[in-house]
């Protein structure tokens, strides 16, 4: 039996934009298990960033239930939401969200402060391969770089979830493997449970499974037998 990090009962999520409502979330049932990478595919608008939103705990469902091991998420107040992010889970996104006037030691450093049982600096900025760029500026990085500087960010707390949101969508697709190699070596050296969204449907070759969304829905999952190491994807 596997152990399951997350699992979802009938989520939706409305938006009220005053003169329509929009389904972002129509029912997801969804289970996801500690330890493995998951891919998230789908059309824009189709709700995975919308779930990865409400597992992270950053916004909150309209309706069902999400349980992060035993703890429901759906019943958490924002404090409790703040606590369990602040604990439990590293977020990445399509941009960087670096502070320019700090070097890339201190920007992973920014979190380290503040988790309970970080890792030093350095140990995280060498697991994304930039042991020899800690004392850089973002000014002084190319978009790959401070790409992984984020990730070295977002690990440093040794979370136990690692969400990614287009991690590589403002990425050429040399930069584009390298990110994805960390992301694949962070998830296979330390077991942190990976889910990736991206637009690139080649990328599911790197995941243990896929799963598709439209309209709000999960339409499919797969399972993948192999992964590919990112440098063997044809992009």
């Amino acid at each position: 039996m596997r152990d399951v990090v997350f699992k979802t009962e009938g989520v939706t999520k409305v938006y009220d934009t005053g003169t329509q409502k929009v389904h972002a979330l129509a029912g997801v049932d969804l289970e996801l298990f500690t330890g493995e990478l998951v891919v998230l595919l789908g059309p824009s608008g189709s709700g995975k960033s919308t779930l990865l939103n409400i597992l992270g705990g950053l916004d909150h469902a309209t309706d069902g239930r999400v349980w992060f091991r035993d703890q429901e998420l759906t019943t958490m107040n924002d404090r409790g939401l703040t606590r369990y992010r602040r604990d439990h889970v590293g977020f990445v996104f399509q941009f960087y969200n670096l502070v320019p006037s700090l070097t890339a030691w201190e920007n992973v450093q920014l979190v380290t402060d503040v988790a309970r049982n970080p890792m030093p600096p350095e140990e995280a900025l060498k697991e994304v391969g930039l042991g020899a760029r800690m004392d850089h500026f973002p000014a002084e990085m190319s978009g790959g770089e401070q790409q992984r500087v984020a990730i070295a960010r977002a690990i440093a707390k040794r979370p136990e979830i690692l969400l990614c949101d287009e991690p590589t969508g403002a990425l050429d697709s040399k930069t584009g493997v390298q990110v994805l190699e960390a992301l694949q070596r962070i998830n296979e050296t330390t077991g942190t449970t990976t889910v990736v969204i991206t637009h690139n449907a080649a990328i599911r070759q790197m995941a243990h499974r896929v799963i598709w969304f439209q309209d709000g829905k999960i339409r499919l999952v797969e399972e993948n037998d192999t992964q590919l190491a990112p440098s063997e994807i044809e992009w």
